[in-house]
């Protein structure tokens, strides 16, 4: 059970996943930055100006419809980069792999395997290893490259 748990983590999966968190974090701080920085103000100014702008008080009640209007920006841009810099990307490659102009990830063919569990039942019994596929040793099989 823990072994599978260390090739799960070992797998990459995880580091993709942290990067990717580490990532949207940081993003998430830029465009909150800008948000601040730039939106609010700017929604304040149309909205009226001063520390009321972008709110409306009725009977008491506080609407802010500018921080509303700023939060939904602010989910644009996010989304907006999301795709652009994720989204078509990846849609792009995978598009391509699939019309053969790219390669995608090689798996070992049949034979490949066959040869591999050969060789290791072959060293766990003491016999001689051969070593490669006969497509991989060249002319004659004689291991060399000609």
């Amino acid at each position: 059970m823990i072994k599978g748990f260390k090739d799960f983590l070992l797998r990459g999966n995880v580091i993709d996943l942290a990067v990717a968190v580490v990532i949207g974090t940081a993003f998430t701080a830029l465009v909150a930055s800008f948000t601040d920085s730039f939106l609010k103000p700017l929604i304040g100014l149309i909205g009226g100006g001063g520390a009321t702008g972008g709110e409306v008080v009725v009977n008491g009640q506080h609407f802010t419809w500018g921080a509303f209007i700023s939060a939904a920006i602010t989910f644009s841009l996010t989304a907006a980069v999301v795709y652009f810099v994720v989204v078509l990307p990846v849609k792009a490659i995978m598009e391509r792999r699939r019309r053969g102009e790219e390669a995608g990830p090689t798996e070992p063919t049949q034979v490949e395997l066959l040869v591999e569990i050969r060789d290791l039942l072959r060293a766990q019994q003491g016999g001689p290893v051969q070593g490669t596929a006969p497509s991989e040793r060249g002319v004659g099989g004689t291991g060399s490259f000609h």
